[in-house]
């Protein structure tokens, strides 16, 4: 399988550069994945799970938004928080989206409608970490 070069960049750190075979991303419009040869394209991500495939092994690395590019020289992802499944503190996180439930009491109108939102994606993910999938 053709490979790419793929780097995950958040505001604290470089979270991943390397050759990947595949990376499937959490985009605003839909999940889609990103393969060697790629059409150029710049797409907005969502809270979720993006998943880096390297020679058969899967790497699943939680983003809470930014932005995707694909060019000629591979993929970059922009993010504004990157946390791999094996850094997560799972209670903070539950911890976190309990926050936010409380919060939306504090929100009116637009605001509402955007934290109900950003909720729904938080709830998402620790959805499928309680999965059996992510064990």
């Amino acid at each position: 399988m053709a490979t790419f070069h793929f780097d995950l960049v958040s505001p604290e750190k470089l979270a991943f550069s390397g050759e990947v075979d595949q990376v499937d991303i959490p985009g605003v419009e839909g999940d889609f994945g990103v393969l060697a040869g790629h059409a150029p394209v710049v797409a907005a991500i969502r809270p979720g799970i993006l998943t880096v495939t390297t020679g058969g092994k899967h790497e699943k690395i939680i983003v809470l938004g930014g932005i995707a590019e694909v060019s000629e020289k591979g993929l970059t992802v922009l993010a504004d928080v990157a946390t791999s499944l094996a850094e997560l503190d799972r209670a903070q996180f539950a911890a976190t989206v309990s926050e936010m439930e409380e919060g939306l009491k504090e929100h009116e109108g637009n605001e509402l409608d955007q934290a109900i939102a950003r909720l729904d994606h938080f709830k998402s993910i620790q959805q499928q970490l309680n999965s059996t999938a992510m064990h």
